[in-house]
Formats: C-alpha cells, structure tokens, sequence
C-alpha cells in the first residue's frame, strides 16, 4: 500500500502528464476499469479528440512518464 505523500507525488505525475498531452492537441484517458484484462494494462492512453483516434496506448499501457515523453517527441 503507497503512503499518502507517494499517492500525491503520482497524482501529481499524472495531472502533469495530462497537462503535457493537451498542450500538444491530445487528450490522456487513464483506465479505471478492468485493470489486469489483455485490453487494459490499466495506464494511459493518448487519443487525438479532433479526429477520434488512438495515437499511444491501445491497451492502456502507458505511463505518465511514456506520456510526457510521447508529447516531447510530437
């Protein structure tokens, strides 16, 4: 079980995540549902909402830090 100060340095990670990703013209979607099946590895995934489409993480397998750094990149 994480402690209460590495729970918000994750959320703290991951709200910069999203900020990083909409900067760029993304949106991070983070699963919260089926953590564990082959579908959903329980992370992220980046999808452009302009045109509907997954650009990073069919199966939910992204970090925050894979975020950040997929937006770097873009």
């Amino acid at each position: 079980m994480m402690s209460n100060q590495q729970e918000r340095a994750e959320k703290a990670l991951e709200q910069r995540a999203r900020r990083k990703v909409k900067s760029v013209g993304f949106s991070a979607i983070k699963s919260r549902k089926g953590i564990g099946s082959i579908a959903n590895l329980g992370g992220f995934m980046i999808v452009d909402s302009f045109l509907n489409t997954v650009e990073a993480g069919h199966c939910f397998d992204l970090s925050a830090e894979d975020g950040i750094a997929y937006c770097a990149v873009e």
